[in-house]
Formats: C-alpha cells, sequence, structure tokens
C-alpha cells in the first residue's frame, strides 16, 4: 500500500481562472475585497511579484497595483471540489478529504500494475480531462511524507519519497516545510539557532516533548520518516472551533474582541467549505492560573456567518470575563447540520 497526497494547485485561482479564461495570464488572487481583508489563494503568475496566501490585501496592492482581486466564491468551489475529489476516490482503498483542496488515498499498487509514478500521472491526466483543474501528488509510505511531496514540484508535480530519500530529502529543509511546525513553534526554535530538519535532529525526544508536548514528540517522529498516522475516511463532526493561545496573558476587553474576530472568520470559513451551520455556541478561556471556564448559548436557528459568531462570542466573553488575565481564548460550534436542510426548516 502507498499513500498519495492530492493537491490542487492554487485552487481556488484556478477555479476562477476556469470560470473567465481571460484571467489566465494575469496576477490573480482570491480573498477579501476590503484593505483589511487577507488574499485566500493567489495564482502562479500573482505568486511572481511575491504575493502568497495569508497576506494583507494592502501589502499584495503595493506589490502587485495590477492585481485582480475576486471574492470567495464558496459554492462554486465546492461543486469543483466534488467534481475532482469524485474522481480521484476511484483510485484508492479508502480517502480522507483534509480540505476543499486536498486528500489523502491509500492506493493498493497491486491493482493497477503501475509504477506509482505512471499512475499518479494517469490521475493527473484524468482530473485535468474531466474537470480542467491542476493538481499536484506527493507520494511515500506515510502520510507526512506523501505531504510533503506534494509541494515539492508544484504545479503539476509528482515526487515519490522512499525511505531511502530520507537522508537527501528532509535535513535541508526549513521548519516551514515541516507539516506541523507553526509560526510560533518556529520562532521559539529560531530562538535558540534551529532554523533546518538538521538542526532539529541534533534535539533529543526528551527536550522536544518538555519544551512543545505532543506536538514535540510527533516533530521527533516524523523528522525520521516515521508517521503511524492512518489514512481515515471522513467522519461526520461533531463541532468545529479555533482557538489561540496568547503570546501574553491580557484580560483588555478590546484586545480579546480582535482575537475573537479573528477566529470568527475561520470558523466561518470552515463552515463555508463544508456548507454547514451550527445551532451551539461555546467560548472557553483559560486563565493565567490554568483554570478553563466554558459558557455557551444554543440558538433557535442556527448560524454560520462571521458576524453572528463575533456578536454571539462577544456577549459571552463578557459574560464570562473575570479579573484574571487570559492564556487562551476560543470559540466552537456544535449541533451541525447541512446548511440547506436548516434553509428548509424555515420555509
Amino acid at each position: 500500500m502507498m499513500i498519495f497526497h492530492v493537491d490542487c494547485d492554487a485552487f481556488y485561482a484556478s477555479c476562477e481562472e476556469l470560470r473567465n479564461p481571460n484571467l489566465k495570464d494575469k496576477p490573480l488572487a482570491v480573498g477579501g475585497l476590503s484593505n483589511k481583508s487577507i488574499i485566500t489563494t493567489a495564482n502562479y503568475k500573482a505568486r511572481e511579484f511575491g504575493l502568497h496566501s495569508a497576506m494583507p490585501l494592502f501589502m499584495a496592492k503595493k506589490l502587485c497595483p495590477n492585481l485582480t482581486i475576486l471574492p470567495v466564491d464558496h459554492p462554486y468551489y465546492r461543486e469543483k471540489s466534488k467534481e475532482v475529489l469524485s474522481i480521484v476516490k476511484t483510485y484508492g482503498e479508502k480517502m480522507e478529504e483534509v480540505s476543499i483542496d486536498e486528500a489523502y488515498l491509500l492506493v493498493n499498487m497491486a491493482k493497477f500494475g503501475l509504477s506509482p509514478y505512471k499512475l499518479a500521472k494517469r490521475i493527473q491526466r484524468e482530473v485535468y480531462l474531466k474537470t480542467q483543474i491542476t493538481i499536484s501528488i506527493g507520494i511515500s509510505y506515510n502520510k507526512f511524507l506523501a505531504k510533503l511531496a506534494s509541494d515539492w514540484k508544484k504545479p503539476m508535480g509528482i515526487t515519490e519519497i522512499k525511505k531511502e530519500d530520507l537522508d537527501s530529502f528532509l535535513p535541508d529543509l526549513p521548519l516551514n516545510k515541516v507539516h506541523g511546525i507553526g509560526s510560533k513553534t518556529s520562532k521559539k526554535l529560531n530562538d535558540i539557532g534551529i532554523y533546518r530538519v538538521a538542526d532539529l535532529l541534533k534535539l533529543d525526544r526528551s527536550f522536544l516533548e518538555e519544551s512543545f508536548g505532543k506536538q514535540g514528540s510527533y516533530i521527533y517522529k516524523v523528522i525520521r520518516g516515521i508517521d503511524n498516522r492512518k489514512v481515515t475516511p471522513n467522519r461526520k463532526r461533531k463541532s468545529i472551533g479555533k482557538e489561540r493561545t496568547l503570546s501574553k496573558n491580557t484580560k483588555d476587553l478590546d484586545e480579546l474582541k480582535l482575537i475573537l474576530n479573528s477566529l470568527s472568520g475561520q470558523v466561518e470559513s470552515y463552515m463555508a467549505d463544508k456548507d454547514i451551520s451550527g445551532k451551539t455556541l461555546t467560548l472557553k478561556i483559560k486563565e493565567d492560573n490554568f483554570k478553563v471556564h466554558t459558557r455557551s448559548i444554543t440558538f433557535q436557528e442556527p448560524i454560520y456567518s462571521k458576524e453572528d459568531i463575533l456578536r454571539e462570542s462577544i456577549s459571552l466573553l463578557k459574560d464570562t470575563l473575570g479579573h484574571r488575565p487570559l492564556r487562551l481564548i476560543g470559540i466552537s460550534l456544535s449541533n451541525l447540520n447541512p446548511r440547506n436542510l436548516d434553509q428548509l426548516s424555515f420555509l
């Protein structure tokens, strides 16, 4: 068995180029339209100017004055995603959808009588012929390495990482290429002189676990090519949530509102990708003494928009915030249902 990680190339932008071919040779970004918004996806022409996802729009406009900016169209992207993944799924024993534009596939190579590369090429070709969407595919014996490989030669890349390739692939990798190491962890490691996987390999397991907990154990294993996570077909989620550990403990309401604004946007984006809404909103806070408080509210009608999530989250925060500063704040929506079912119930 092999694991393929299938990743659509600049997916939102590719969908828009498909809808309007005149955009193909122009720098294009998909995201919010106000200057305070961020880019969700930039096409490869825009990336030549240094644009990337999560870049503030005002910065993108400075780097690329001729940038075309389009709003996110989740229903359209979901339809194209279904087209792509329905084809990909036919090649695997199991498929695990990671997001709207990527999935892991467990492949029984004996069924096809092809090399992994030739099978990946076949999948790429079929997806493109039927959907006009390009994909990159990473191939390996575990999920971490397959995901790493899919990002190696984008767009339309195919890369296989074998066990014997580990010594040539991993040591030179910068930390941001290690899936699971975010900006905060990366900064902490940079502060002690760790910039590449080769540096990380010198740290013992106990140090990483003491410094980063479970994440430290995960890092220790994956940089050695060890990842025992299975390809698991998607199950219905019970809740959607985001939380943030604060860089500095605070009880400043205005500062906490800004964080809730960001978290609400992230939850809304995920809810839109999955076309779902939720009836129960829960706020979670952790005080500087590590005491955790949660407060929930259940609505008669489900919510999913950033504005609704933010408004109700702030209300819960005002009711929950005490005298102690917070070290963590988070929100989640549960009691989830498909959005179209919610709409039918109000007819």
